[in-house]
């Protein structure tokens, strides 16, 4: 049994605040080192329930933020950007199941820290008229592949919007969001266990998942932060302009509309 592992930072325990998520502050480094500890948690569990390897991608900002020498030995670790399949890079090494750690919910929402993709471009996404996450996306993406998400963590928010989506996986929530910088979370310790135990109980039933597939061609509608962001990214000749500030797209497959998307939150930083 393979078994990849996505780990994002703004779903973990304790953390509530964008200075905890941005390089170049005291609390990032802690924060960095409380997110490898999940991870290391769910790599434990895996390992519990009979996997025979482990892959842990880095999902958070720039691909680069768990320290590697904090990491469980096992397991073998996928950093660094720009890369085609992003947060879920890995599915194409014939894994068997998905789970995503430390995620959080989507842009416009009241969960901690929520965003889509680039909180500073995106303030929406939809593919085929259904308006997803981070874990929506990249659950379809892995689904293209045919990996079902089978465990996801993070607070209350992300697990009340994802629960129909993969409505065979284990949910872990390690804090309930009273704002979007603002909750009540389990300590670190506790948050651990739980994802040491979720993951362990949702490989054991992984029969049962089915991967999250939306077929055809995807038509993507795109809702940016600002006009100016739409006129950016109508530079691309196939984006059509709906009006200010939302644009339309549609893509061979859920990999390309990632892949146009991620171009498009690299653009975005021309104009911060």
């Amino acid at each position: 049994m393979k078994v990849l592992i996505s780990t994002d930072i703004e779903g973990v325990a304790g953390v509530y605040h964008h200075e905890q998520a941005r390089q170049g502050n005291p609390e990032y480094e802690r924060a960095r080192v409380l997110m490898a500890q999940e991870a290391n948690a769910a790599i434990a569990g895996a390992f519990d329930a009979g996997a025979t390897e482990v892959l842990v991608n880095d999902s958070h900002g720039g691909f680069r933020n768990m320290p590697p020498d904090v990491l469980d030995a096992r397991a073998r670790v996928v950093q660094g950007k720009p890369r085609y399949l992003s947060m879920v890079a890995g599915v194409e090494e014939g894994v068997d199941a998905l789970c995503m750690v430390g995620y959080h919910s989507r842009a416009q929402g009241r969960g901690i820290l929520a965003h889509t993709i680039n909180s500073f471009a995106f303030a929406s996404i939809s593919l085929g008229g259904q308006e997803l996450g981070e874990a929506g996306i990249y659950g379809a993406l892995a689904g293209e592949y045919g990996v079902p998400v089978v465990m996801g963590s993070g607070d209350d928010v992300f697990i009340a919007e994802n629960r129909a989506l993969f409505p065979h996986a284990t949910f872990v929530q390690t804090k309930r969001a009273t704002g979007c910088n603002s909750g009540v979370s389990l300590s670190p310790e506790e948050s651990r266990r739980a994802i040491r135990t979720g993951v362990q109980e949702a490989l054991a039933t992984r029969a049962k998942a089915q991967p999250l597939v939306l077929k055809g061609p995807q038509a993507v509608t795109l809702r940016c932060q600002s006009p100016a962001l739409a006129d950016l990214f109508c530079q691309w000749p196939n984006f059509e302009r709906v009006d200010g500030v939302t644009l339309r797209f549609v893509a061979d497959s859920v990999e390309s509309a990632v892949r146009m998307l991620n171009c498009c939150s690299a653009m975005s930083s021309m104009l911060r």
